[in-house]
């Protein structure tokens, strides 16, 4: 079995890169797959080992590397034809615990985790892009919601390419009428996988560093803070993000049960 593994690390996020390639390569299908990295990076001398492939990608900041990654992972679309399954890892996680076949979505074709901050909590405060502006769009009232996290998601290579393909064409969408959804590719992803079979990770696989969830660790995402505090932007803490978090969950509220 041949995987390809997605992976963005620009500007300060190169220093995250060497311990998600020593934690994969200790615990992510061990002696199961044979596994090629594929790294779009603005640091070409980031690594040289030979299951390594270097894509030159200049950092454009915060959200553009994160909004338009799916065409970063069309520019190579060729190359990952030549694999049986492909997966996006964000540049801040680390392999803690062995992952073995569980992880293949073998009758599901496409897989997604659910978002550690978000599993525990009612629909009618998943952050959907709810703007009817946004090919993203979608709508209250419907059954069996499930929010994903947008930093690890794959499955069998030509299923995942037509969810990078549509994800971008309906980017490049609203992009056309000056419209950005809320939480960029994220906000895309949820609305292919909403009427889609889709095996679902736990936060097992996506386990905030610092925080206490009832899930065993797998893969945690690390707090960016502690390893920089160039990403401490003090969001956080500031009461206006507490104000608008307080008006995004009335707003909410209100357009569910209307």
């Amino acid at each position: 079995m041949r995987i390809a593994v997605l992976y963005i690390c620009t500007g300060r996020y190169n220093q995250f890169f060497a311990d998600f390639y020593k934690s994969a390569k200790k615990y992510f299908l061990n002696e199961i797959a044979n596994i090629e990295y594929f790294v779009f990076t603005d640091d070409e001398q980031l690594c040289s080992d030979t299951d390594i492939h270097i894509i030159k990608k200049e950092c454009n900041g915060f959200p553009l590397d994160s909004l338009m990654r799916f065409d970063d992972f069309l520019s190579i679309k060729s190359q990952l034809l030549c694999f049986d399954y492909t997966f996006f890892f964000n540049a801040n996680m680390k392999f803690i615990a062995p992952i073995g076949l569980e992880f293949i979505p073998v009758k599901e074709k496409l897989s997604a985790v659910i978002h550690p901050g978000y599993f525990n909590k009612p629909a009618f405060l998943y952050p959907y892009e709810r703007n009817k502006r946004s090919s993203a769009y979608i709508k209250p009232h419907e059954k069996n919601y499930h929010y994903f996290m947008g930093s690890l998601n794959g499955g069998k290579t030509e299923e995942y390419l037509q969810l990078i393909e549509t994800c971008s064409k309906n980017i490049h969408k609203d992009m056309e009428i000056g419209f950005m959804t809320k939480f960029h590719d994220e906000s895309h992803l949820n609305k292919y996988l909403r009427n889609k079979t889709c095996l679902m990770y736990s936060p097992s696989y996506s386990y905030p560093e610092g925080k206490h969830i009832p899930f065993e660790k797998k893969i945690i995402i690390i707090d960016k803070v502690k390893i920089d505090k160039y990403f401490d932007k003090g969001r956080s803490k500031a009461i206006i993000a507490i104000i608008r978090k307080a008006i995004f969950i009335i707003k909410e509220s209100i357009n569910w049960y209307l």
